[in-house]
């Protein structure tokens, strides 16, 4: 499974570079997209298939293609990640985040008070740390 942690903006820009160079087609055909007229990606005005653009953009950032699959498979929300880096993005609503229903406020809790450590006995004679035992290891 792709992880996208390590796309960058520019990883995105040069994917786009790469698709406007070789056009739609070309560019879909040369790393096994179809068309996917559902999750497109807008910038400076054009309009690009933002799956692909997305697997090409991980290609660049870790030397593997994120393939179709991973992509469509629904664990990934390309939209998703495109907005984050700035770009508008557009998809199904499975894009969005999903909303979490409201919490009831729940009452606090009271608390415990730490208890204070207790100083450690200290033999008299020899000054050293006590044992358990309360008989000092070296005066005996």
């Amino acid at each position: 499974m792709a992880t996208f942690s390590a796309v960058t903006r520019q990883h995105i820009l040069a994917a786009i570079a790469e698709y406007d160079d070789r056009g739609r087609e070309s560019f879909l055909g040369v790393y096994g997209f179809t068309p996917s007229p559902r999750h497109t990606l807008t910038h400076e005005g054009r309009t690009y298939d933002s799956t692909a653009i997305l697997g090409v953009a991980h290609r660049y950032a870790t030397g593997r293609l994120a393939t179709p699959e991973e992509l469509d498979a629904g664990k990934v929300s390309p939209g998703a990640i495109l907005r984050k880096h700035g770009f508008q993005a557009s998809g199904p609503t499975a894009d969005a985040p999903a909303r979490r229903p409201a919490r009831t406020p729940e009452r606090p809790r009271a608390r415990r008070a730490a208890e204070p450590e207790k100083p450690e006995a200290i033999c008299p004679t020899c000054y050293m740390a006590m044992p358990a035992t309360g008989v000092c290891d070296n005066c005996g």
